[in-house]
This record gives structure tokens, C-alpha cells and sequence, in this order.
């Protein structure tokens, strides 16, 4: 018994094969975004990094200039006091 032929709807097929390929366009976009941003993350992680250790750095100096103005106002308090001591000799 011969079937008969039926036609075929390429209509659909074509449809079909444009939304694949619109599909397998879209995953390229995606796929090249998604690289661009890992870029921008990476270099936004080693600035982050620079400037946590810009931030270290000026928060031990600051400590040290405290530390040192600390330092100062002692030394001028004993010199006060030594200055005061010799203006008591009467010499």
C-alpha cells in the first residue's frame, strides 16, 4: 500500500529555524555580557583592595600623628616646667 505524500509546512520549520537562531544570537550577547562584567568586577575587586590599603595606611598615620602630638605636648610641658624651674633661680 504507497502512502500518499503529504505536503510538508516549511512555514513552521522556518519559523522554528529563525527563533533558534535568534535564540543562539541572544546566548553570544549573553555570553560576551557576562564576560564584560567579570572584567568590570575584576578590576573593581583591585581597586576595592587598593583602597583598603590606601585607608590602612592613613589610619596608622593618623594614629602616629596623635601618638607624635601626644609626644609634643609632653615635651613642651617639661620644657614649660624646666623654663619656669630656671626663671625661679633668679640668676
Amino acid at each position: 500500500m504507497l502512502k500518499t505524500a503529504r505536503p510538508v509546512d516549511t512555514e513552521a520549520l522556518d519559523r522554528l529555524e529563525d527563533k533558534v537562531k535568534l535564540l543562539v544570537a541572544l546566548i553570544g550577547r549573553m555570553r560576551t555580557e557576562q564576560a564584560r562584567l567579570a572584567e568590570e568586577h575584576q578590576k573593581a575587586s583591585r581597586e576595592l583592595e587598593a583602597a583598603r590599603a590606601r585607608l590602612q595606611e592613613v589610619e596608622g598615620a593618623t594614629a602616629e600623628i596623635a601618638t607624635l602630638k601626644d609626644e609634643r605636648d609632653l615635651i613642651r610641658a617639661r620644657v614649660s616646667s624646666l623654663l619656669e624651674q630656671l626663671e625661679g633661680l633668679s640668676l
